[in-house]
């Protein structure tokens, strides 16, 4: 090879090596390179601790370090050779270390040229005995190892070898070796710093995604989250769960705009914010509309958009709405698979409010999904065919379970996907029709024997569920807010007991106020109900309906 045609070789490896920030695509493209132009054969071996995103270093200890086969190519002729296999720990006998030419490549940080090999020099390249015979037998005469170094640090070895019909190795390849091996050592090196820097943020990304999914009477939930391979390909994509009084779940998927840390960091600060406003049992489009206020408090004028659901056991209905989010899939559970209709509001920060809900109602046996864009996103593609190809993956799943791990490797926008993504599905259970037997609700009169129809109520209701030690504390819990009703709310509206982990009781009304503790004087007759719900059961709340306001309390039940 000319000097001209060997600065061509070179060049040419800049553009091929290193086409990716994945090290071991890297290494691939490495040995691939070389071979046939270089070598019949190449093998490139990365330590474990640069493969785990340490740093590179300069090895001193005894023996060889710890190495692992991360790519390896030959020529047909070679096929028969037996190397290291890829992913596996690169380990050699204890008797061989005193003579095994990788320990002075690594410890020495030097190349290594065996013109022609003569027979004992097999056993000091290959790894075994058996690969050491088999070299010899498919005619390998000529052997050349260099170290990869980069920044001073050394970060593995690579190995060529020559077969019958090629000539020895020369001082000239050694020379053009070593170039090709700084080259290459640099794409490495960045593919590892990037690798650690990926895994950081998606560590952080996952961390702030919930660990553990609530109680959630009447649905199925599975999420998952996909990270993206490609280079700040991870970010803002979230989803929530959120268990709420009667029985109902909040569900929410969202997505920052923008990779990287901060992205990440800006979507824990809108899931934290989020969850805390679902806490105070708002309504969907109330939640986006505080949400949308947050985002613009942000220092980094972050945008995102997010769709949020409330399911309702009772009547199996779903609440919805969407700042400005992909609209949700929804599996009737017969084989049919169409998107909902929900009106699209402005992504949160631009300052554009109200939002519009829809309300839909999911058949025993349906699924809703929800999910974010990194499934159908595609440089190439339009949006409109790749939504349509997700609904047919989704009809052809089915609903369950299985589903949200199934689109994830059906993705749409499949190996060109580029950006996370997030996926939530909820299946309406089987069984969901059996939460009617821990749940009961009765339309209570307006007038004053309301408070007493509403305790024989509770009463016999505890009976038949057989926990009577429960109904003295429940009485006084319902008279005291169906009397608050009566009072402040013109008159109470419905009567709510659930059964669940706890025991939910709650009443209805047109008020607009919602309650608050007061401090009553030991002169005053009443503003004491309050204070005795807050100190006989384990937590209380309020919140606004359409048609007015919703007051429950929760009581312990016993083992």
């Amino acid at each position: 090879m000319s000097t001209r045609g060997r600065l061509a070789w070179l060049n040419a490896a800049s553009s091929r090596i290193g086409t990716t920030l994945d090290l071991k695509r890297t290494a691939q493209e490495l040995a691939e390179f070389t071979v046939p132009g270089f070598a019949d054969g190449a093998a490139v071996d990365i330590l474990e601790s640069v493969l785990r995103g340490e740093e590179g270093s300069r090895w001193t200890g005894t023996g060889v370090p710890q190495m692992r086969a991360a790519a390896v190519c030959a020529v047909e002729e070679l096929s028969s050779l037996e190397p290291t296999p890829v992913g596996e720990t690169f380990i050699r006998a204890e008797e061989q270390h005193e003579t095994l030419l990788h320990r002075y490549c690594l410890r020495q940080g030097r190349p290594v040229l065996l013109s022609r090999m003569r027979n004992d020099d097999y056993i000091k390249v290959a790894p075994t005995p058996s690969a050491a015979a088999k070299m010899r037998a498919a005619g390998v005469h000529s052997y050349l190892a260099v170290p990869l170094i980069a920044r001073g640090l050394l970060l593995g070895s690579a190995d060529f070898v020559r077969g019958a019909g090629s000539p020895p190795f020369s001082s000239t390849d050694l020379a053009l070796a070593e170039q090709l091996a700084s080259q290459a050592a640099v794409f490495i090196d960045n593919a590892r710093l990037y690798g650690r820097e990926r895994e950081h943020v998606v560590s952080l990304q996952r961390s702030l995604l919930p660990r553990a999914t609530p109680l959630t009477p009447g649905l199925r939930l599975h999420a998952e989250y996909a990270p993206s391979t490609a280079h700040h390909g991870v970010g803002g994509d979230w989803y929530d769960v959120m268990a709420l009084p009667s029985g109902r779940t909040a569900l929410m998927v969202g997505d920052v705009m923008g990779h990287g840390l901060p992205a990440a960091a800006t979507m824990g600060r809108l899931r934290t914010v989020a969850r805390t406003l679902m806490t105070l049992d708002m309504a969907p489009e109330r939640v986006l509309a505080r949400l949308d206020l947050a985002t613009r408090d942000l220092e980094d004028e972050q945008v995102a958009t997010c769709l949020c659901a409330v399911y309702d056991p009772v009547d199996s209905t779903y609440t919805l709405a969407s700042a400005g989010h992909l609209p949700p899939i929804l599996l009737d559970g017969r084989g049919g698979a169409d998107f909902v209709d929900v009106p699209v509001g402005a992504p949160l920060g631009t300052g554009v409010i109200p939002y519009d809900p829809v309300r839909v109602r999911v058949p025993e046996g349906g699924d809703l999904i929800m999910y974010t864009d990194g499934l159908v996103k595609s440089r190439t593609a339009d949006l409109d065919r790749q939504l349509d190809l997700l609904r047919s993956a989704a009809r052809d799943l089915g609903a369950g379970p299985h589903v949200a791990s199934g689109l994830v490797e059906r993705a749409p926008a499949g190996d060109a996907r580029f950006d996370e993504a997030v996926i939530l599905s909820a299946t309406t259970a089987a069984e969901s029709s059996g939460t009617t037997e821990d749940l009961r609700v009765w339309q209570l009169p307006r007038e004053g024997r309301a408070a007493s129809v509403a305790r024989n109520l509770v009463t016999e209701q505890l009976a038949a569920w057989e926990l009577s030690d429960l109904a003295d504390v429940c009485e006084l819990v319902v008279s005291e807010l169906v009397g608050n009703a009566l009072r402040y709310g013109n008159g109470p509206g419905e009567l709510r007991l659930l059964r669940g982990e706890r025991l939910v009781v709650e009443v209805s009304d047109t008020g607009p106020d919602l309650p608050q503790i007061q401090h009553a004087d030991l002169s005053d007759e009443g503003g004491r109900g309050l204070q005795l719900i807050n100190m006989l059961c384990r937590r209380w709340g309020s919140c606004r309906t359409v048609t007015g306001k919703v007051v429950w309390a929760e009581q312990n039940l016993h083992d």
